[in-house]
């Protein structure tokens, strides 16, 4: 079961990078499942084996700590200079997307580590909130913030209402991923204390 779930992460990046140059809408639909949706399957899949990282490294790869890596990944690729720099230079597209996975692994990974599940719904509660909160900002913003990609507009979208588009589908995936993670962590949790 556990290679089928670290297939359908694989499969889940592929798909990514095919809807990336639709606008910024395909980018950020490729942002969210590289980070919120192929992550937590990939770790998954490595969950209690050599490449998982909470197991090697369990002091490091903590859910707080994790979470506010990822936080500090997302938050700077959607700065409007490092967002134009990567729409230009594949090799830093790809190193975007890159931290992104390796971001969102790395906070599942930890949230997954049997000893911190409890710390690990705090964590991915955490992350909704600031991923619900960037999607908004981008969402409700009054004007294009990220012009080196208004070229792109897919579907006849105004620059704008293609950047609306994309606050929304981060809204959706980014935040709804991380809390539904939390709360099926905390059910989890619930149900050990029920049986204890």
């Amino acid at each position: 079961m556990r290679r089928a779930v670290f297939a359908l992460g694989v499969a889940l990046l592929a798909g990514g990078w095919a809807v990336a140059g639709l606008g910024m809408t395909g980018h950020m639909a490729a942002h969210m499942l590289a980070v919120a949706v192929a992550a937590p399957c990939i770790a998954v899949g490595i969950a209690g084996t050599r490449a998982d990282p909470a197991q090697r490294l369990p002091h490091i790869v903590t859910p707080l700590a994790m979470s506010v890596v990822e936080l500090g990944v997302v938050w700077s690729w959607h700065l409007p200079v490092l967002r134009a720099a990567a729409a230009h230079a594949p090799l830093l597209l790809a190193l975007e997307q890159a931290s992104f996975l390796a971001a969102g692994v790395l906070l599942w990974s930890a949230v997954l580590a049997p000893g911190a599940r409890a710390m690990g719904v705090g964590a991915l509660l955490l992350t909704s909130m600031h991923m619900t909160l960037l999607g908004a900002l981008i969402g409700l913003a009054p004007r294009p913030l990220y012009p080196a990609m208004m070229h792109q507009t897919p579907w006849g979208l105004a620059p704008l209402a293609d950047q609306q588009l994309s606050g929304v589908v981060m809204l959706l995936v980014g935040g709804a991923a991380y809390f539904l993670g939390g709360l099926g962590l905390l059910g989890t949790l619930l149900r050990q204390e029920a049986r204890a």
